[in-house]
């Protein structure tokens, strides 16, 4: 039975201001949800604002206290059904997912295994790429950042792009220079194009082998993505996804033909739950699956998804895990190993380093 519900969120201030396409943003909140039953205490977490937290002590509470800590499923539902009036997705949605992700964690601890062993696992690793390169960054900065993933063994990497066209043409040049030829060069416009544009900028992008083109349209724009994936160069994936909040939102964008990658994010998506959900339906429609942000979250699920092709190991939220949380894993060989010696997903929240970034709820 689940004895205690404790909830709070963090504000972190970025180390510079970072832009994508069509945002801006100079602080990151993590919410982080932790859930006690039988001498052990599961966590989960999402990257929202603050009234996420609101969202679960006041309209999910209820419903999570006294309830079987081994049934998350069926705890899943009822949350499920409950946000139906207050809107499903948005804040909703990721208030779910860190419960989700903590019920997760806690039945693993109490079955004392890792999280992994307990979803059953595909892959002893997780493959990843580097995710950053700003729009506000100088050349230098770009430059550096992309060579430190090098050195870390990733042979991914992905850089913002969507703010000035031409523009994007020599931040493109500046990091194939970095990284050099033998490295996987990504780009992520955020949706900031316009459908003609972003076909043009593809096929200028196929120059400097551009292997992945990320929300070239918005990713509400189906039929600008299909089109994408039809006219654009081959070899060029187009992936989107990362703005799901249930497996309807994911299964739309698999029958639109939207799609080479799907994305799906655990912090977003409805936790571990949703996570598999998206998993499940890109093996039905045979597309590959990439996890979105938050790697120390996707970790353990991301080796237990056969459809998964890698995560995201997000600069932004890399250096949050590292300050708040110990049991973080480092790179190796361009991957992450989950520890099989610590159960659940092997995380413990450092509250005392925490204590300095609390909101007020």
């Amino acid at each position: 039975m689940i004895e205690d519900l404790r909830v709070a969120a963090y504000t972190i201030p970025t180390e510079t201001e970072e832009c994508d396409g069509t945002y801006c943003w100079k602080k990151t909140t993590l919410v982080l949800v932790e859930l006690e039953a039988g001498g052990k205490t599961g966590l989960g977490y999402t990257y929202a604002d603050r009234a996420t937290a609101t969202v679960v002590d006041h309209a999910l509470r209820e419903l999570i206290l006294g309830a079987d800590a081994l049934s998350g499923r069926a705890i899943w539902d009822r949350l499920r059904s409950a946000a139906r009036n207050v809107g499903s997705r948005g804040i909703s949605a990721m208030a779910i997912s860190a419960v989700d992700t903590a019920l997760w964690d806690l039945k693993a601890k109490l079955l004392d295994v890792p999280l992994v062993g307990l979803l059953g696992p595909v892959r002893e690793a997780m493959p990843i790429y580097g995710s950053g390169g700003f729009c506000n960054y100088s050349k230098k900065q770009l430059q550096e950042q992309l060579a430190s993933w090098i050195t870390q063994g990733i042979s991914m990497v992905k850089i913002k792009i969507g703010r000035d066209a031409a523009a994007d043409l020599q931040r493109i040049a500046d990091a194939r220079e970095a990284i050099g030829g033998g490295t996987e060069l990504f780009v992520d416009a955020n949706g900031a194009y316009h459908f003609k544009e972003a076909l043009a900028q593809a096929e200028a992008f196929a120059e400097a082998d551009i292997r992945w083109f990320e929300e070239p349209v918005s990713s509400d724009d189906l039929e600008g993505l299909r089109l994408m994936r039809e006219r654009g160069p081959a070899g060029m994936d187009i992936a989107a996804g990362e703005y799901g909040y249930d497996s309807l939102y994911f299964r739309r964008m698999l029958e639109a033909g939207a799609v080479d990658v799907l994305q799906a994010d655990v912090t977003r998506c409805g936790g571990i739950t949703g996570f598999l959900q998206a998993g499940a339906l890109c093996d039905a429609f045979q597309v590959p699956l990439s996890a979105h942000c938050a790697p120390a979250l996707h970790l353990h699920v991301g080796c237990a998804v056969s459809a998964l092709r890698h995560a995201e190991y997000f600069f932004d939220h890399v250096r949050i895990e590292r300050l708040l949380f110990d049991g973080v894993a480092e790179p190796d060989k361009g991957a992450l190993h989950p520890d099989l010696n610590r159960p659940g997903l092997g995380l413990e929240f450092k509250h005392a380093d925490a204590k300095p970034y609390l909101c007020k709820l």
